[in-house]
């Protein structure tokens, strides 16, 4: 994993979820340790396609609970969208 990749999702999150935690790491959980809704994950994955310039599919999207899944997904999309 790409620290840039890393330090960029973190830096999404903290933003778009207006999060004040003093730590957010891989397995920081978006609703139980951030209190995200779902409104507020639906902006953060709109956040990541955006900062990302990549699609991410409502069902990988449902799969993305922490920031270790929300690095995986980016990751994952940004290799399939560089294959094509």
């Amino acid at each position: 994993m790409s620290q840039d990749l890393h330090a960029v999702v973190i830096d999404l999150i903290r933003r778009e979820l207006h999060a004040t935690a003093p730590r957010i790491d891989a397995s920081t959980r978006f609703v139980d340790d951030l209190g995200a809704d779902s409104l507020a994950l639906v902006e953060l994955t709109l956040a990541f396609e955006e900062a990302f310039d990549i699609d991410i599919s409502d069902e990988e999207a449902a799969r993305i609970q922490t920031v270790r899944d929300a690095i995986d997904s980016v990751e994952r999309c940004l290799r399939t969208q560089h294959a094509e």
